[in-house]
């Protein structure tokens, strides 16, 4: 098991943490102060300061860093983009400006490695130019998403057409107003094997039949500009060519998506718990009570302890996946992509937490504390709940003794 990184991913590393520190944070207030923030998502707007930063990364070549194709992107593996990961987890807007932010991450990879030359000179060159947006379709208002199988929408061969019928939410990203296509997952054949049921259609959202309801709140916010879309799909008619890698292979792509993004999206969350955890420490030692600083009352320093000892063992495992997903691929590696999508929140979560705490009323009005916890609990159902991934766990552990 080797954790060390290379030395391209350490200059990336090096150069992500410049500009971060030096372009990123200080452009945070900014952005939020040119957000349009509004009910209605046809007002929603990019703030200009996105798109300045944009150009300054891409100009210093840093853009698609997730991808491993030296010629599309960065050519980092998987653990060698883990702690670049974790830079842009520290602010809600950096992985945008380095075009790394989900879902087009995820989106991108699809296309990658199972979209034809048509797909991706239509769909993913637009995208890693950062032209143009996307969303992934798959969760359902109706049914338990946690169980895919379960999945009720459609994706029907007709001829030489695929007809789409179903409602879809949290389709995140989808009231951008770049976003230009949907990656739907629906059922094409009921009575096949049931990982060989569904399929994965690139949906233009131009497309007769498409209709966005609403944006899904998350603990009253609307994440604007992106949103989390409920999305009708109604008879809407494409051509069979719009199918990623032919019908019948939905979970074979969601299972090659689904590994990486988790990496993503933990290490993500440990950026932002090491932002907790300044937090929590500068206004331990900055705020007064009772004649002492904060650190020196109650259990605060053993909270502190916890919670530096916490993010370094998510990280840890975290690392570890990423290594094993690299050496040894997705299928046997799923122990591991589970119990870091179990981990990583949970602790992002508790040092959140613990910060909104030692910051009191202030806490609980701080915007920069309010995004990681939204952060935090989300995780712990997106991309499957809790205790799928310890389902899983179980299963792999007591099949060793079976």
């Amino acid at each position: 098991m080797e954790f060390e990184h290379s030395e391209q991913a350490r200059t990336v590393m090096a150069a992500v943490e410049r500009f971060i520190r030096e372009e990123v944070l200080p452009q945070e207030e900014s952005y939020r102060d040119q957000l349009v923030a509004s009910s209605d998502y046809r007002e929603w707007k990019i703030p200009p300061v996105m798109e300045a930063l944009k150009a300054k990364a891409k100009a210093l070549g840093l853009w698609n860093l997730f991808l491993p194709d030296a010629d599309l992107g960065a050519g980092l593996n998987n653990r060698d983009y883990s702690p670049v990961a974790e830079l842009m987890g520290r602010s809600p807007i950096a992985p945008e400006v380095f075009n790394c932010s989900a879902p087009d991450t995820g989106n991108a990879e699809v296309l990658y490695r199972y979209g034809d030359d048509a797909q991706k000179e239509q769909w993913l060159m637009p995208l890693l130019e950062g032209d143009i947006r996307s969303g992934f379709a798959m969760t359902e208002p109706a049914v338990a998403s946690s169980d895919a199988t379960n999945m009720q929408a459609t994706a029907e061969l007709r001829g030489d057409e695929v007809v789409i019928n179903g409602q879809k939410w949290w389709t995140s990203g989808v009231g951008d107003p770049r976003c230009k296509f949907l990656i739907f997952m629906g059922v094409t054949d009921p009575e096949a094997e049931r990982h060989r049921r569904h399929s994965m259609v690139l949906v233009p959202m131009d497309a007769p039949g498409v209709r966005i309801l609403r944006m899904v709140p998350v603990f009253g916010h609307m994440d604007e500009p992106h949103g989390h879309g409920e999305v009708l799909f109604d008879n809407v008619r494409l051509p069979k060519a719009a199918i990623i890698a032919g019908p019948g292979r939905g979970f074979e792509i969601a299972q090659g998506r689904l590994g990486p993004g988790r990496i993503h999206h933990c290490m993500r969350a440990i950026g932002a718990s090491e932002r907790a955890l300044q937090r929590l420490c500068e206004r331990s030692l900055g705020r007064i009570a009772f004649g002492k600083p904060l650190a020196n009352l109650g259990g605060n320093r053993d909270i502190i302890a916890n919670c530096r000892m916490a993010i370094d063992q998510a990280r840890l495992l975290t690392l570890k996946a990423a290594w094993a997903l690299d050496v040894h691929g997705t299928m046997a590696v799923l122990t591991d992509i589970s119990a870091i999508k179990v981990i990583a929140p949970n602790v992002l979560q508790m040092v959140v937490d613990a910060a909104i705490q030692i910051h009191g009323g202030e806490g609980m009005a701080d915007r920069e504390l309010n995004w990681m916890m939204g952060m935090a609990r989300a995780l712990r159902i997106a991309d499957g709940p809790d205790e799928v991934h310890r389902a899983m766990v179980a299963r792999l552990e007591l099949g060793k003794y079976q």
